[in-house]
């Protein structure tokens, strides 16, 4: 019996610390508010779950949520988490309301909030959190991941499009990437894109503008899931105020958001093994395959081209063309690969061939035999095989001439002298004696004489220069920035105050400074390549990344509103970054 006892108390125990151990509570911003007020209820957990099913939220509307977060770090060997159901209400009328229980389930057991009592009052007259421009920022401001497939076959092309989704309620004057994309077990290429464009849409029923930040195209390299690290940005969100100016007109606060489009899983279907050809090499796609010869009828040590190529649309990169087999007396060189593909939404597409220079030894017929090419057709999902046919070679004897010809002799022709080789050398000269005075007390003497003195007080004086200049880094700094600055963004600058004119001025004054210091043509260029030419110039990377910064702003802001202030601050930056460039050039 006392046995018994100890063992319940035990599993009691266990049971008791486990259940400690999961926390999932309720937190309202505030537990009185007037009815034009907003009130934010955090759902808090400790440990992640499933099923989350909020409560009702009678008396109020919600306007915002539920908006996620999570929160998962190391700090001395132990490990801290938190996740984080956010919604935004509004009151529906005054009274005293409760906000019931919300339920999850975590390792299969169901937890429940305490349910929170809220008094709501009659209007207030400064409302808190109604205008708070965080929480405007936050409703009005999102980052889209959109994946054109998330269930491919291995190999198979999905896209990614990065759209960042802004309401008309506020506008953007800024942005700046934070943390890109992580694309493990996928080949990527990046799509460029010349300009941002703004365009019209819709975001949850709602109307939105939106502009696409990236594109890329994925061909998964492994199968199961995998996942896609998130993009993440800090915008800068310019939010309208209860305040206005001396015209009436709505002044606007800047507000700092950091946004991302969330953690995405791909499940990768591998390739049926069934009826799988043996010299399947991993095309994926919708291909043609050919053989060509540059001639089929030659002598002896010509030369000829024979190119084997797949074109059509698939991952064109990612496999192994078949390989040229010839008979023994035909020599056959090391191929050339030639590529001509192009990337867009829609995939890989082009050809890529390799072609072989091919020279016969010997006179008579000498067949190339045919090649096969395997690959999988998505569109009806099972393989295709392409056979080529043979291609036959009529080689007639050398050239008598030839260096191949018989006994592999070679005919040299005689060397013929001119009698005019040796018309260079002088037969007769023109001789005459210098005649010179005395060398001592000349006016080359003393001129020689003086020269070390003067070189000396020269050089004590240009060191003197010097170290001065060299003392004032500031002033070469200040001086060397506002010379750059008044070179290339004396237009801009101008402007200042006509955001349009302003911002197509900055973004020129940028390319035609990379212009002039690098001696390139920038107006073909993208962001991407100017980006990798910096790189290779050995640029640091945070003066290499504000200035992708400052472009991707003048493209950016020139369709959005922008206050007086941002586009100062823009020709600052856009200043101290020329100066900051210059430097490491």
């Amino acid at each position: 019996m006392k046995l018994r006892i100890i063992i319940l108390s035990f599993f009691l125990a266990i049971s008791t610390i486990s259940v400690a151990q999961v926390k999932f509570e309720a937190k309202a911003s505030k537990n009185k508010l007037g009815v034009n007020e907003r009130l934010r209820v955090d759902f808090e957990m400790n440990k992640d779950g499933d099923n989350f099913n909020p409560p009702s939220f009678k008396g109020f509307t919600v306007v915002g949520g539920p908006n996620q977060a999570v929160s998962n770090s190391w700090i001395n060997g132990k490990r801290t988490y938190s996740k984080t159901y956010s919604y935004f209400l509004a009151p529906t009328s005054r009274g005293k309301f409760t906000i019931s229980q919300a339920e999850i389930t975590i390792d299969d057991d169901i937890y429940k909030t305490t349910p929170i009592q809220v008094e709501v009052t009659s209007a207030v007259e400064t409302p808190t959190d109604g205008n708070n421009s965080d929480f405007v920022a936050s409703e009005n401001l999102h980052l889209v991941a959109e994946i054109s497939d998330s269930n491919p076959f291995l190999n198979e092309a999905i896209t990614v499009v990065y759209k960042l989704y802004v309401s008309p309620l506020v506008s953007v004057s800024n942005w700046r990437e934070m943390d890109s994309p992580v694309y493990s077990d996928f080949w990527s290429q990046n799509i460029d894109i010349r300009q941002l464009k703004i365009e019209s849409g819709e975001y949850q029923g709602e109307p939105y503008r939106f502009v696409v930040l990236r594109k890329t195209i994925l061909y998964p390299q492994k199968t199961g899931e995998l996942e896609i690290q998130p993009l993440a940005l800090s915008v800068s969100v310019d939010v309208p105020s209860e305040r206005r100016d001396i015209f009436g007109g709505r002044l606007y606060t800047t507000v700092d958001k950091t946004v991302t489009a969330g953690k995405r899983d791909i499940n990768v279907k591998p390739l049926p093994l069934a009826n799988k050809p043996a010299n399947f090499t991993g095309a994926v796609g919708d291909f043609d395959f050919e053989i060509s010869a540059s001639k089929t009828k030659l002598a002896a040590t010509e030369s000829l081209t024979l190119k084997v190529q797949v074109s059509g649309k698939g991952n064109l990169k990612l496999f192994d063309l078949p390989k040229l087999e010839v008979p023994s007396s035909i020599e056959l060189y090391e191929p050339e690969r030639i590529e001509n593909v192009r990337t867009d939404l829609n995939g890989t597409q082009g050809s890529i061939a390799d072609t072989y220079t091919v020279v016969p030894n010997q006179k008579g017929n000498f067949p190339i035999p045919a090649l096969s090419f395997s690959y999988f057709d998505l569109s009806s999902k099972s393989y295709k095989t392409i056979n080529t046919e043979e291609i036959l070679l009529e080689v007639s004897s050398a050239p008598a001439n030839s260096s191949f010809s018989a006994g592999n002799t070679i005919n040299k022709l005689p060397v013929e002298a001119t009698g005019k080789q040796f018309e260079y050398i002088k037969l007769s000269t023109n001789l005459r004696p210098i005649n010179s005075g005395p060398f001592l007390g000349s006016a080359l003497f003393w001129t020689l004489l003086s020269l070390p003195i003067a070189v000396v007080f020269l050089g004590i004086v240009l060191g003197k220069k010097r170290r001065e200049l060299t003392n004032d880094v500031q002033g070469k700094k200040i001086k060397k920035a506002n010379r750059l600055a008044k070179k290339y963004l004396s237009e801009a600058k101008n402007n200042l105050g006509d955001q349009k004119a302003f911002y197509i001025a900055l973004e020129r004054a940028l390319h035609n400074y990379l212009k002039a210091k690098l001696h390139i043509q920038t107006n073909e260029m993208s962001k991407d390549k100017i980006d990798v030419l910096l790189q290779d110039r050995k640029v640091d990377p945070a003066t290499n990344k504000e200035f992708i910064s400052l472009i991707e702003t003048c493209e950016f802001a020139r369709y959005a509103p922008s206050s007086s202030v941002t586009m100062n601050q823009d020709y600052e930056k856009a200043a101290a970054t020329i100066s900051a460039l210059d430097k490491q050039l």
